[in-house]
């Protein structure tokens, strides 16, 4: 996770929405500033939960999660899905709200979300457990039913993945954009950096990068490094 861009971006998107109202503009200025100076002091996602985030909602997600591949359908669903949700709010807000959603979303199982009758759209719209944003939970209920197409052609939303990999991450977005919805650049490098088909969710002097190095993932492999 490139943290510096990532905060920037969250950033600049909530001043632009908020900012050109005045009732806002001085809370706006006030969260830049701070928002600098906490980016000087952490320029990687690994070195702010080194030094900020220990024992909080990041050190267990960077430690135990991130980057790490996943090997079932419905994870990488989730994580998808997460990620969608983050789009212009702090991860941490994720993080805090991840087990609801997972309660709410019958675990990410596909299948069944793939069948979510508008009562239940409406249900998670409703819920202030998870993020209410209607788009987004659209989102997540059409990507399901593009996953089922998906394990159809290729036996699985992993296959789908290993078949496509290496790919640039301007071709992955591309791919993407082909089957899923809400799924710009952010959301798609996110997604793949954390379940390892591309680089960069661990700095190679981070204690945990040696322990996603073991469990091989996609991006390491002769085949995604160039070397096979």
């Amino acid at each position: 996770m490139d943290f510096c861009s990532k905060s920037i971006k969250l950033y600049y998107t909530i001043k632009f929405n908020l900012s050109r109202n005045t009732e806002f503009e001085m809370q706006i200025s006030f969260f830049a500033d701070n928002c600098i100076k906490s980016l000087e002091m952490a320029a990687t996602y690994c070195e702010y939960v080194d030094n900020k985030g220990k024992n909080t909602v990041h050190q267990h997600y960077h430690d135990k999660e991130y980057g790490f591949p996943l090997i079932n359908d419905d994870q990488l669903f989730g994580r998808l899905v997460l990620e969608i949700n983050q789009a212009g709010l702090s991860w941490e807000t994720i993080l805090k709200k991840k087990e609801h959603f997972f309660k709410v979303f019958d675990g990410f199982r596909i299948e069944k979300v793939a069948r979510y009758s508008e009562a239940k759209k409406a249900k998670l719209l409703n819920d202030p457990g998870i993020i209410r944003n209607r788009l987004k939970v659209e989102a997540a209920i059409y990507n399901a039913g593009q996953i089922l197409i998906i394990q159809k052609e290729y036996g699985s939303f992993l296959n789908w993945l290993d078949h496509h990999h290496p790919l640039t991450r301007e071709e992955w977005v591309k791919l993407f954009k082909t089957r899923f919805r809400f799924t710009g650049g952010e959301i798609v490098n996110e997604f793949l950096m954390s379940t390892g088909y591309l680089p960069g969710a661990h700095v190679e002097t981070c204690l945990i990068y040696k322990k996603v190095l073991k469990c091989k993932p996609r991006w390491a492999t002769k085949k995604g490094n160039g070397k096979g």
